[in-house]
């Protein structure tokens, strides 16, 4: 089976993190001021320096600087403005990985880019590969082409982006074969999903666990957004058997948890589904 997307893996291993077997994230659901990047920074600084638990990697929803905006024109930031810049400022501060998209502009085209940064400050990028034709997003953005899985701890983790999420062969695993093993260990989704359709992000979440075989975890906004359209959260972290570990609805939240590698490892041996899959790659 050939699946006609180019699959390209980054592999980046933050600084000073031990090998353990635990992993420990931290889910960021909150309401975004439409369209006003100084507001939401500050905002989010003040949520993320105020994490008083200990934490690894921390999560904001899709588009965090400005809400799920169709006006790139004027909204959009190279790679050397100021929410990458704050980026690196709060994962040095907090000595943390800090993950989650915002507008970027390169080459004259506009970008829904997740940055994935550690305390370092190095970083990698993924730009989301399915745009939303329902609300315009292909007409102002360009899709990406190539998936990110980063590497922490002895964790790999797949980034995507809202309505990826709907698209279960951008986020495949391959056939787990004894020789190389599934390709990640967590599925993580950041989004401006709206509540109208939160039926299908909380299924699609589940689905996406069950058949990778991975944890999964979905980071969406709350609140309405500039269109009036009402966003109820709904973030997830999801086990290896669709299991439901955290479920948020309609409020904002901050929440820590740890993930099991044993627990997925055990899964994965006493179920070994993923090497019954069909064999594909990405042209």
């Amino acid at each position: 089976m050939k699946a006609p997307f180019v699959r390209v893996l980054f592999y980046f291993e933050a600084v000073n993190f031990t090998i353990m077997s635990s992993l420990l994230i931290t889910i960021i659901q909150t309401q975004l001021q439409w369209e006003d990047k100084a507001a939401n920074l500050k905002m989010l600084e003040a949520k993320i320096l105020g994490i008083k638990e200990k934490t690894e990697i921390v999560v904001l929803p899709e588009m965090f600087s400005t809400g799920f905006s169709m006006k790139p024109e004027t909204l959009a930031e190279t790679m050397e403005g100021e929410t990458l810049q704050w980026m690196k400022q709060i994962a040095s501060k907090k000595k943390i990985i800090l993950t989650g998209s915002f507008i970027c502009k390169e080459n004259e085209n506009f970008y829904n880019r997740l940055i994935w940064i550690l305390p370092t400050g190095q970083y990698g990028m993924y730009d989301k590969r399915h745009l939303f034709a329902f609300a315009g997003e292909d007409n102002h953005y360009t899709a990406g082409n190539k998936r990110l899985i980063a590497s922490v701890k002895g964790w790999k983790i797949n980034l995507q982006i809202c309505y990826d999420l709907r698209f279960p062969v951008w986020a495949r695993q391959n056939s787990g074969t004894e020789n190389a093993g599934p390709e990640y260990d967590v599925l993580i989704y950041v989004a401006n999903w709206p509540e109208r359709r939160s039926l299908a992000w909380k299924t699609l979440l589940q689905a996406r666990a069950i058949e990778n075989q991975c944890y999964v975890v979905g980071v969406n906004r709350v609140g309405n957004d500039g269109n009036n359209i009402y966003h109820s959260g709904d973030s997830m972290v999801v086990d290896p058997l669709g299991e439901v570990f955290y479920h948020q609805k309609d409020a904002e939240a901050i929440y820590t948890i740890s993930l099991d590698k044993a627990h997925l490892e055990n899964i994965r041996e006493k179920l070994p589904f993923l090497k019954d899959a069909d064999d594909f790659s990405f042209q």
